[in-house]
């Protein structure tokens, strides 16, 4: 760990932080795999318990004591400065008190992602990056094992996906699928039932469905609006409704995930599972 009192911001060492949006950090080719940025001291904290490895940190001065045990093992540079300044450099009020610009992980295999789980979900081009990370958070806490997201699904990655997820995409499996929804086929080969959470005249009440669940459950959701393809309801083994009251149709979709979640959560955790 290298500290480094800002000076220049333009500085091509804070390109991290100033010149490059989330996107183009997912882009970037040096290093390979991209970057994402990791806001505030536990999500830096759980990024690094997670095995993420840090490129860089930006933080506040009086951030760095509790910090520096964390980043010393590391041979990165620690931008430190004033709040000021760091709000002219990112653009935003670093009220967290500091971001770290972190080395993406390689997407794991789905065979490994959901070895041994019992219960996933499986987002279905989700764009809204907040309910991405609030449904992460929802897996978290409920007990689920692992999720799957489609190709055009929002980056579990992007800041405020880890933000909302309270750092939650940094603990929960999670994985791209290939394709959809052909990868379904693959689910149904894993032995997985898919349960698509959607409004259908032939949905079955998530109350009973949760009365007598299968094994192996993939809870699948769909995008904000439009709800789950066609495709994704063809793909489906059951389609589940969550009982409504009050003329309300629906939930929002991080909201759905977290009472169907909950309804078909297991009594302990399987052998393998992560326990949160």
């Amino acid at each position: 760990m290298r500290i480094v009192t800002i000076g220049d911001l333009n500085d091509d060492a804070l390109a991290d932080y100033a010149r490059l949006t989330d996107v183009v950090l997912r882009r970037t080719s040096e290093p390979a795999g991209g970057l994402y940025i990791a806001e505030s001291s536990k999500v830096i904290t759980r990024a690094i318990a997670a095995g993420h490895v840090p490129r860089s940190a930006l933080m506040l001065e009086q951030w760095l004591p509790a910090l520096a045990p964390l980043l010393l093992p590391f041979d990165i540079p620690v931008f430190v400065g004033p709040g000021e300044l760091l709000e002219q450099l990112t653009g935003f009020n670093l009220h967290r008190g500091a971001l770290a610009s972190m080395h993406r992980p390689p997407l794991l295999p789905l065979d490994e992602v959901v070895a041994d789980a019992r219960r996933i979900v499986v987002l279905e081009d989700i764009v809204d990056h907040t309910n991405v990370g609030a449904i992460f958070r929802s897996v978290a806490a409920l007990g689920a094992n692992a999720v799957l997201i489609t190709p055009r699904c929002a980056d579990p990655l992007y800041r405020r996906s880890v933000r909302v997820s309270m750092g939650t995409v940094l603990q929960v499996p999670w994985t791209r699928l290939p394709d959809w929804p052909a990868g379904a086929d693959l689910l149904h080969v894993l032995g997985f039932h898919l349960a698509a959470l959607a409004l259908s005249d032939t949905a079955v009440s998530l109350d009973v469905f949760a009365a007598n669940p299968p094994e192996k459950i993939a809870l699948v959701l769909g995008a904000e609006g439009d709800g789950l393809s066609q495709a994704a309801l063809a793909a489906a083994d059951t389609v589940v409704t969550i009982p409504m009251m009050h003329g309300v149709d629906s939930l929002n979709v991080a909201s759905a995930s977290a009472v169907a979640l909950y309804s078909l959560r297991l009594d302990a955790a399987p052998s393998g599972a992560i326990a949160f």
